[in-house]
């Protein structure tokens, strides 16, 4: 905690002496967003909003009812096991061993209060002040942040870009030494599409085996793959013992953003561990939300692909549609996730474009730059709507813009 002395006390508000007493590592937190931005849009009326990473579909209704029924039957009290209830731990076994072509143990899984809540685990799990955490971006901003609050440094490594996104293997690994703890990715990639290939996966294992260095593996729109039923996933290749971590959700696929239920797949080794760190920092996730991502993990693979299509046709539109554009540079289609990230030709900000496209058009996109500064000439814009709304938006921008 920084000392004053009480010369330097009687100069500062109060409020200014309570600040400067906390760590440094919160002292200089922001939030990301686009304050200034949605600040506009309630004044202009009338916007489609396309910048949050969140569909617009209401949870189904099989999905609440678990809920309900977990109330009705009294499930209101601790879960005594700080990593899951055993109806979803029992319930996440069977679908990882399912999908992955491979055994994943319930001792394998901690069940979290969302998804940043697993990758907070993660983080905290392995980096110690001083460390540490290659991450490749552009990157959801959340991971820079998470790193820092551990008192690690964030070391970015991002993506070549000519006509689509790609992984040198080579700058990541040259990127790491003797003081990293952890490479982290994010596949299919927020904002980017980007998805590892099994290829490129082997090799993060491979390093990880012959440098100790844990891998992070952020697969939250795993499920929201266009190649296939599920994207590749480091879970396809790793062993029990392999240092290896899993960040997933209910967010996405299964229409739960606001639920905040999601889980951290590890070594079994760690679980222990990761048990106390889930009692001292909340003490579990409710059983009610447990029961209702229990039934959605189950009943919920025509949800799962009904979203997968829903994404692949406001994609398509948004594809053909941009494409008519002067000076639009679209990458090549992404393979995963819920987003188009495009640039045009010129600019290097993408936030003089936003602020355009939300007067103009009335429609509003996310800037580049709070993914990392290799994406900053690019807009993202989530896709995970009603086809109509999406079709509208289009119409306003291809307008606006052509």
């Amino acid at each position: 905690m920084t000392q004053v002395s009480a010369l330097e006390r009687l100069r500062l508000t109060p409020e200014r002496f309570a600040f400067q007493g906390i760590r440094g590592q919160i002292r200089d937190l922001v939030t990301e967003n686009i304050a200034l931005l949605a600040v506009r849009a309630r004044e202009i009326g009338d916007v489609i909003p396309l910048w949050y990473g969140e569909g617009d579909m209401t949870t189904p209704a099989f999905i609440r009812d678990a809920a309900k029924e977990a109330l009705d039957e009294g499930l209101t009290f601790y879960v005594p096991n700080m990593r899951g209830l055993d109806r979803l731990t029992t319930a996440l076994a069977d679908y990882q061993t399912r999908i992955h072509g491979r055994p994943v143990p319930a001792e394998r899984t901690t069940v979290t209060p969302g998804g940043m809540q697993a990758l907070f685990l993660a983080v905290q799990l392995v980096a110690d002040p001083g460390s540490n955490v290659v991450y490749v971006g552009p990157q959801w901003p959340n991971i820079h942040s998470v790193i820092h609050l551990s008192a690690a440094e964030p070391r970015p490594v991002a993506l070549g870009f000519d006509t689509d996104w790609r992984l040198d293997l080579d700058r990541l690994f040259d990127a790491c030494d003797a003081r990293t703890r952890a490479i982290f990715l994010s596949t299919p990639s927020n904002p980017t599409g980007w998805t590892a290939s099994r290829e490129e996966m082997q090799a993060l294992l491979d390093f990880s085996r012959k440098t100790g260095i844990w891998i992070i593996s952020d697969e939250v729109y795993g499920r929201l793959y266009f190649d296939g039923d599920v994207a590749p996933s480091i879970l396809q290749l790793a062993e029990d013992g392999d240092r290896v971590m899993s960040v997933n959700s209910f967010s996405k696929a299964w229409a739960m953003t606001g639920w905040r239920i999601g889980w951290l797949t590890h070594p079994s080794s760690v679980a222990p561990q990761l048990g106390a760190m889930t009692q001292y920092i909340n003490s579990g996730t409710p059983a009610v939300l447990q029961a209702a991502a229990a039934r959605a993990i189950t009943d919920g693979e025509p949800l799962v692909h009904e979203i997968r299509t829903l994404i692949k046709t406001g994609l398509d539109m948004t594809y053909e549609r941009l494409s008519s554009i002067p000076g639009i540079i679209l990458p090549e289609k992404p393979k995963g996730g819920m987003y188009a990230f495009f640039a045009f030709e010129g600019e290097d900000d993408s936030r003089n474009a936003c602020r355009r496209i939300l007067e103009e058009a009335r429609v509003g996109l996310a800037p580049g730059y709070l993914f990392g500064d290799a994406s900053r000439a690019f807009l993202r814009m989530c896709v995970c709507r009603d086809s109509g709304d999406i079709a509208r938006a289009l119409d306003r921008m291809v307008g606006a813009l052509a």
